[in-house]
């Protein structure tokens, strides 16, 4: 809406000047100076609106993909991988905060800081922990906090989009980057031509005075070898991606805070089913884990020799047999109580009785399966032993049970639009609490307890682990110390300063005291 100027009055009009008519004395349109590019103004955007590219976003896009280059170490975990997510995480800050008019409304909430804050210490993982299974785990995570973290709050779009927007919106933002690039090379050409002529001239004299002093001071031209990485055909290439993949990361991050998707309005969902339609299978259903709770009692409580007995089997073929059907039964038992939350109709109070009633005895059904499978994994393992894949099932059905337990606080209210985030939240914490735990140390150490008491130990299998399992190896006598550790010493390489893990540099310590000539390791 045009500006509205009052009418000059006339006795201020100056000697010489012509009086203003009548028509002169209406209000006169002034035209608005150009808007400034904003991220997002006092109302965000509709989702997909073309807005302008706000002029932070291409040099805190450059220097962050120049930056993550430079740090990330590609192929193991190390401390360059927190670095780059901080980095990350402090472009998307300060672009928003450059680009925000003061009176918008704040994109970023306590819980977006929560789920940065998460993300980071998954990636921090990678300075102490060498195992590259648990890293993987931990980069993934990291990855979905991170995209959480930039979304906010929640959207209309499925939690899928929410936990992939970071990824999603880069491919949008290319043409959203183009053109922003080609508006600012016709406004500042000149100023373009001045940065071109700047960073060639740094160049420049980086390229004659770093060569001069390196040659006059060992010291010097060491601490350059180790900050410059060599240059070479395959590095160049990685560097490269890395810095696309970098940049558009951050780029994808910006267009989100530009056209945040709308949030989800707090309505609920429509019901379509009747209670007859779930009400029956469920209740059969929790009939049936009743039952199945009430046989495990019989049998904890001294049916088991009773069951080996009629069976046939050992103790440890009657914990296996039973664990991954346990497991199934969990994950479908989740989905259906899911479905339930979503479609069984609420609308009156004795809808809302049969649903806590059925969805929390079948909650805390489960939970009684969540406990009969991990004591018969517990069972199995102190048979066989422990093994990576066999904590990870366990770890994954304690978050199932988590999860359960979530499910009965939700049921309290019956408001369920927390529950998914919460479940990847227990999800991402459980992963972090894996690594505290530092797995393939823990497995390490109770197979060789076991091995105390007279059981079998798999050396071949501990020495295909990473640095991680070196304390626990030490326990051990010789032959067999020597057998597990010489596998994993052989492998570790020296680190650069981003490469630094605490795990791999507590190995090397311990590379004198291996019987490097060979061990009867058969």
């Amino acid at each position: 809406m045009p500006e509205q100027v009052k009418p000059v009055p006339a006795h201020a009009v100056p000697p010489g000047a012509t009086k203003p008519t009548a028509a002169d004395k209406s209000t006169v349109d002034v035209p608005k100076a150009p808007p400034v590019p904003v991220l997002y103004a006092a109302s965000p955007p509709p989702k997909w609106t073309v807005v302008p590219l706000p002029p932070a976003v291409l040099p805190v896009a450059a220097l962050a993909g120049i930056a993550v280059a430079v740090l990330l170490p590609l192929g193991e975990p190390g401390l360059g991988w927190v670095l780059s997510g901080l980095v990350l995480a402090a472009g998307v800050l300060v672009v928003d905060r450059r680009s925000r008019e003061p009176e918008a409304p704040r994109h970023f909430t306590k819980a977006s800081a929560g789920w940065a804050l998460l993300a980071l210490a998954l990636l921090a993982v990678g300075a102490v922990r060498d195992a590259g299974w648990l890293f993987v785990l931990c980069v993934l995570a990291a990855c979905l906090c991170g995209s959480l973290a930039v979304v906010g709050a929640r959207t209309v779009n499925s939690l899928c989009y929410d936990v992939l927007a970071v990824p999603l919106e880069a491919l949008r933002a290319l043409p959203w980057v183009g053109k922003g690039l080609g508006a600012l090379a016709l406004r500042r050409a000149a100023g373009g031509q001045r940065a071109v002529f700047a960073v060639l001239a740094t160049a420049g004299l980086l390229a004659v005075f770093v060569p001069l002093l390196s040659s006059a001071d060992a010291t010097f031209a060491h601490l350059v070898s180790a900050l410059v990485p060599d240059i070479d055909p395959p590095s160049a290439l990685r560097w490269g991606l890395v810095f696309v993949a970098a940049a558009l990361g951050l780029a994808g991050a910006c267009y989100l805070l530009a056209a945040p998707p709308h949030p989800a309005t707090d309505g609920r969902p429509a019901r379509t089913a009747n209670r007859l339609e779930w009400a029956l299978p469920l209740g059969v259903l929790v009939l049936v884990f009743a039952v199945f709770v009430a046989v495990r009692l019989v049998v904890l409580f001294g049916g088991t020799d009773y069951v080996l007995r009629t069976e046939g089997l050992t103790s440890a073929d009657y914990a296996r047999g039973g664990f991954w059907q346990l497991c199934a039964c969990t994950v479908l038992t989740l989905a259906l109580v899911a479905a339930a939350l979503r479609w069984a109709p609420n609308a009156t109070a004795a809808d809302r009785a049969w649903q806590r009633t059925l969805l929390g005895a079948l909650s805390v059904l489960s939970l009684v399966l969540v406990v009969s499978a991990l004591s018969r994994m517990w069972t199995y393992q102190q048979a066989y032993g422990f093994t990576v894949l066999r904590v990870l099932v366990e770890v994954c059905e304690v978050w199932l049970g988590v999860v359960f337990l979530l499910v009965l606080g939700s049921l309290v209210r019956l408001r369920t639009a927390w529950l998914p985030r919460a479940a990847i939240g227990a999800a991402a914490l459980a992963l972090l609490a894996l690594a505290v735990l530092d797995p393939e140390r823990t497995i390490a150490e109770a197979n060789i307890d076991r091995a105390a008491h007279g059981k079998p130990l798999d050396t071949a299998y501990l020495s295909g682990f990473s640095a991680d399992v070196v304390p626990a190896a030490g326990r051990l006598p010789e032959p067999r110390r020597s057998c597990v550790l010489l596998p994993v010493l052989d492998h570790l390489s020296e680190d650069g300063w981003t490469g630094w893990n605490a795990s791999r540099a507590v190995a090397r310590a311990a590379r004198a005291d291996v019987d490097w000539a060979g061990a009867p390791c058969g």
